[in-house]
């Protein structure tokens, strides 16, 4: 019988960390501000979950949103944020760092990776914006990055499913190709299907918004990971 496939869930709290984990995954990125696409959590956000968790738990180092060419102070922060989440317990980090001119910045990305080791690292979704993917993808194998995320560069995977399967034929185990973005229960086997990987990354499908209403003027809302939501969708898998 074949392996079932790991399940990453991307959570902004330690709640739906914990939620994540009861529902059967087995890793989460923590992140903040997703509104934002993510930027990196707190120190005390990462130790609370790390004492709540033991699932995998990979912190995403992004020092603010927008794009992935970085001053030399938000690269210097970067540096000291992973030195903080491997202190704290952290079994992974997500960096993404790109050159203006739409390329991997290798001389980042192997000092950020250099720095990680030995925890796992993973390049984020700034992939699904450099010039030539498959190119991109070498440099992250001779780097030693241990897995991409990508929805193929589309919008969604399902839109990016005929480039997510010609990176993980060309990865061809040497790297991990970890689909993203739109993934849910209705698709999630036509794209493991397709692309015979390993690892598969989710994150609204298995939220509910959770409204704060108490006052008028400050009325708010936020996704918040169902555990049951997250069985569901492990059934299809």
């Amino acid at each position: 019988m074949a392996k079932q496939p790991l399940l990453e869930i991307c959570v902004d709290s330690v709640e739906s960390a914990i939620a994540a984990q009861a529902g059967g995954a087995d890793r989460v990125e923590l992140c903040a501000n997703l509104n934002e696409d993510g930027t990196t959590p707190s120190a005390g956000m990462i130790e609370v979950a790390r004492q709540n968790l033991a699932i995998g738990l990979q912190v995403l180092i992004r020092p603010r949103g927008g794009d992935f060419c970085y001053s030399d102070l938000e690269f210097e922060a970067m540096k000291k944020d992973i030195g903080l989440a491997r202190t704290l317990g952290a079994d992974g980090v997500v960096i993404g760092v790109l050159e203006p001119t739409a390329i991997i910045d290798v001389a980042r990305t192997r000092e950020l990776a250099d720095l990680a080791r030995p925890l796992r690292v993973t390049f984020h979704r700034a992939f699904d914006v450099v010039g030539d993917p498959l190119l991109a993808l070498e440099s992250l194998v001779e780097l030693r990055v241990d897995r991409i995320l990508t929805s193929g560069q589309a919008r969604t995977a399902m839109e990016g499913l005929i480039r997510l399967t010609q990176l993980a034929q060309k990865a061809a185990g040497r790297i991990s190709i970890m689909p993203a973005s739109g993934i849910n229960a209705q698709n999630v086997r036509q794209i493991l299907a397709a692309t015979d990987v390993n690892e598969i990354h989710i994150g609204s499908a298995v939220t509910a918004i959770k409204h704060d209403s108490s006052a008028e003027w400050f009325a708010a809302a936020r996704g918040v990971v169902e555990a049951q939501k997250v069985r569901d969708l492990r059934r299809y898998m």
